[in-house]
């Protein structure tokens, strides 16, 4: 199957992106730990995806398929998460309550991110409707060719056993597991290239 695949590159199309991942991430075992509440996570969602990887969209690395159908927002070696937003707004959103877990886990995957340049995917979605023709298959193996090419090593979250098998098709190792308090775990996965 050839799937079109295009550079998201305007205010529209990033609008677009965003509300295609808050869709896709709706029932994600560790965002719906972080965000409980449907209405909080439908709020702030989209606000954490702009500050975890709106770098993707100044970068030129956020991509689309099948007119918006998949989502993929690539952090470039050298191009990291903005910590000091990402930190801020969770600090604002999540529960006092709550708030310990919540940053020793993020202070777990702080830890366990690798040190050396690579391609980073923080965030990878499929419209609901879309999901099961390949979309997300196809921006990965998009992406994971770069990475070959420039012999660059790719890494990322796996935030379910059903998106770690899928990123284990793709030749991602795991090399640990996080989890704090009551948080779902989380499986940190490296591709090294081909």
């Amino acid at each position: 199957m050839t799937t079109q695949q295009k550079q998201i590159t305007s205010t529209n199309e990033q609008d677009r992106a965003v509300a295609v991942l808050t869709t896709a991430f709706s029932g994600d075992p560790i965002l719906r730990w972080v965000f409980p509440d449907s209405r909080q996570y439908l709020t702030d969602f989209p606000r954490l995806v702009r500050a975890f990887a709106g770098a993707a969209f100044e970068n030129e690395t956020a991509h689309c398929a099948e007119d918006f159908s998949a989502i993929a927002l690539w952090l470039a070696p050298g191009v990291n998460p903005d910590e000091e937003a990402t930190g801020a707004l969770l600090d604002e959103v999540i529960p006092d309550a709550r708030k310990e877990e919540a940053f020793a886990f993020l202070g777990q995957m702080g830890e366990f991110h690798p040190t050396e340049p690579l391609w980073y995917l923080p965030l990878i979605g499929v419209d609901p409707a879309q999901q099961g023709r390949g979309y997300g298959s196809a921006l990965l193996a998009h992406a994971l060719a770069r990475c070959d090419h420039q012999g660059s090593s790719a890494y990322l979250e796996a935030t379910s056993p059903r998106n770690k098998a899928l990123y284990e098709r793709h030749g991602f190792d795991e090399i640990g597991v996080i989890r704090a308090g009551s948080s779902p775990p989380m499986w940190l996965m490296v591709r090294k290239p081909r």
